[in-house]
């Protein structure tokens, strides 16, 4: 084991705190960074099962799988914990993460009662997005349950953590008995490396979030024939159609469950549905009329609907004349007009597209107020403003849903002033809390 108090031998730089999690294959500990006084999060192989004949193989698949994370980690996914360094510490693989300040969702669950419809799709759609990443890198994550989701403190973006590195199994962040019933019966194989183990897994994660109880454990039902209990069953305000998600996730036999992440997402209601169907409540506070706005979006004529959003965000900072939003007409932009716009634009693309949408990738890649030439840059590249190494011209936008997450609107930001209204429409979001 690594010492806490101690400088590490190859990089001095960290010292280890303490020990934060252990499972039967890794540990977890948490550290920081001397020179720039941050904290880190270093994971290591269990050194106390070097004596095992597999202890060979399971190194070397943690320091592949650890390579194959941190070329992940370049991608800069807002969802998947960033990979900082990876060395060798005394024979001992080190794989160093960011320390993500906030909270598991096993414990908010726990602490503060099961989340609404909206805010448990929110969470769980982010974690399949990081787990398609993977998915497509051919990493099966096999313990995406919510002591692995970190809400990151001040925000609604959670990040997933604990990669389950060469089958490690963390047991610190949820009681034994719950890990069982997160996990499906095949992930016991260890020839089984199918999406449908983490479409499991995820789909479990959303039972609890919306019911505060965990689903009959797999094992309980293929061996003893124990019932299923369906989660309407236990909160009556989930939707039919969620309802049928889930079960269709929890599927016993992995055949019958969606087979990619995209697939079963895809079952899911609207992330904003609330409204049953009907148009949403146009809310403003210097009298702005949405309706042609709205009618734009519910009828997908994106392009128009990019250029709605532009007059009458100029018109209600009264700048029709300047032609574009400075600085200080964003920062002061009023928080209902704001919201409604971004509601619509995420109501009617199904969480494609909108203002939040943006915040939350720029964010994600670490986007604040100052800039940030590389950040910019990959946001273009994020959103599809940039293709190869050149910034699009707005009529090479495409207006169309089959566009990257978070493509548009765009207008509103596209011109030589675009970075500092990106930054400056984040910030005021967060003041919004939107």
């Amino acid at each position: 084991m690594l010492q806490p108090g101690k400088p590490l031998k190859q990089r001095p730089q960290y010292v280890i705190e303490k020990v934060i999690g252990e499972g039967g294959f890794g540990i977890t500990y948490k550290a920081r960074h001397q020179d720039l006084n941050f904290p880190v999060v270093i994971k290591t192989p269990n050194s106390r099962l070097c004596r095992d004949v597999n202890y060979p193989r399971f190194v070397e698949g943690f320091r592949k799988e650890g390579r194959t994370l941190a070329k992940i980690s370049q991608n800069h996914h807002p969802n998947i914990v960033r990979i900082i360094d990876f060395f060798e510490e005394d024979n001992l693989p080190c794989l160093v993460m960011d320390f993500v300040k906030g909270e598991n969702l096993y414990h908010l669950i726990q602490d503060k009662g099961s989340l609404s419809e909206k805010f448990a799709i929110d969470y769980i759609k982010q974690i399949a997005d990081a787990l398609s990443l993977c998915h497509e890198n051919r990493i099966i994550h096999r313990d995406a349950h919510p002591g692995n989701m970190i809400l990151r403190e001040n925000s609604n973006t959670v990040i997933l953590i604990d990669f389950g590195l060469a089958g490690n199994v963390n047991s610190q962040s949820i009681n034994q008995a719950a890990n069982l019933a997160f996990a499906p019966w095949e992930q016991m194989l260890e020839t089984e490396k199918s999406a449908s183990i983490d479409v499991y897994t995820l789909a479990a994660s959303l039972f609890y979030l919306l019911t505060g109880d965990t689903p009959t454990p797999c094992l309980a039902r293929k061996m003893l024939n124990n019932d299923f209990i369906e989660p309407k069953r236990i909160n009556s305000k989930i939707s039919d159609r969620l309802n049928q998600a889930i079960i269709k996730g929890l599927e016993l036999e992995p055949k019958n469950r969606p087979q990619s992440m995209k697939e079963w997402v895809a079952l899911f209601p609207s992330l904003n549905s609330e409204n049953n169907g009907n148009d949403a409540e146009l809310k403003s506070a210097v009298g702005m009329d949405y309706t042609k706005l709205q009618n734009y979006l519910k009828a997908g004529n994106w392009k128009e609907a990019d250029a709605e959003t532009v007059r009458v965000m100029l018109a209600v900072v009264k700048r029709e004349q300047e032609g574009w939003l400075d600085v200080a007409s964003i920062d002061n932009f009023p928080c209902k007009d704001l919201r409604t716009i971004d509601q619509l634009w995420v109501k009617y693309s199904d969480g494609c597209f909108g203002f939040s949408v943006q915040k939350k990738i720029y964010q994600g890649l670490g986007g604040t107020r100052k800039y940030d030439k590389k950040i910019w840059e990959t946001f273009g590249d994020k959103v599809g403003w940039r293709k190869g190494s050149n910034w699009l011209y707005y009529k090479d936008i495409t207006f169309d849903k089959k566009a990257p997450e978070g493509h548009l609107p765009a207008e509103v930001l596209f011109d030589y002033r675009a970075f500092s209204s990106l930054s400056s429409l984040a910030s005021r979001l967060v003041n919004c809390n939107i």
